[in-house]
């Protein structure tokens, strides 16, 4: 009898189990799979970190002057984009940064910052270093062509615009066989520069050229004559998302 009773009792434990099997692979089945969807910004913006490095050169010079090794660029900012048609291929943008440049010529400059005396440093000149630097506060505002896509980060483009820059330091320094001179912030800089620029390439690395609009100095003469030197630049700009 007791073995008819355990018989009867491993029966029904193995029928609930099959059954609890059979609701359990029943569940897997019909259970629906998790979507994973991945969602695209068709509202994208080009918002973008720049960075550049320039050959800077000096058009109008007085006479006999010139320019003296190698004068570079370089520049650095933020740039907010505002797209203008609804596949965002087109947009103005507008930013802030800064840019320091050096320029290596033979114009010699001495006295102070409020009288500054200025001179063609000719070949019987024994200078070892003459040149003048200056740091900007930049603010682009330029037109955007692009043929970007929301899927896509790596396309062509064509920027072009007008930058505004505001001269915060300068400094001069002639050193020659008679000592050395240093002159910071000359009163006869221009403090607000204007000018065009145009930049073009592919992905990250562009080609970028700048024509200054306004002189350099605003008060600077030399024999009578006043300088009238405008910036151009040439180089290498970077956008980075």
């Amino acid at each position: 009898m007791n073995l008819l009773q355990n018989q009867f009792r491993g029966k029904i434990f193995f029928s609930v189990l099959l059954l609890l099997s059979f609701f359990s692979v029943f569940a897997q089945g019909t259970k629906p799979k998790e979507v994973f969807e991945v969602k695209i910004d068709s509202l994208y913006r080009e918002d973008q970190f720049y960075f550049g490095f320039n050959y800077n050169t000096l058009q109008q010079m007085p006479e006999d002057a010139s320019q003296q090794k190698f004068s570079i660029g370089i520049s650095g900012g933020f740039l907010r984009d505002m797209p203008i048609n609804k596949t965002r291929t087109k947009a103005f943008a507008t930013g802030l940064g800064v840019s320091y440049n050096n320029y290596n010529q033979n114009i010699g400059i001495s006295g102070t910052a409020q009288d500054a005396i200025y001179t063609v440093l000719g070949s019987q000149s024994n200078f070892d270093k003459n040149k003048f630097t200056q740091l900007l506060v930049d603010v682009p505002l330029e037109f955007r062509w692009r043929t970007s896509t929301y899927e896509s980060y790596k396309f062509w483009r064509i920027y072009g615009g007008m930058k505004f820059s505001y001269l915060v330091y300068s400094k001069s320094v002639l050193q020659d066989d008679q000592g050395k001179i240093v002159i910071t912030n000359n009163a006869d800089f221009n403090k607000f520069l204007y000018g065009l620029y145009l930049s073009a390439g592919y992905n990250t690395l562009n080609v970028y050229a700048y024509y200054g609009l306004n002189p350099l100095f605003k008060s600077a003469e030399i024999d009578g004559k006043k300088i009238n030197m405008k910036a151009v630049s040439v180089g290498l700009i970077f956008y980075i998302l």
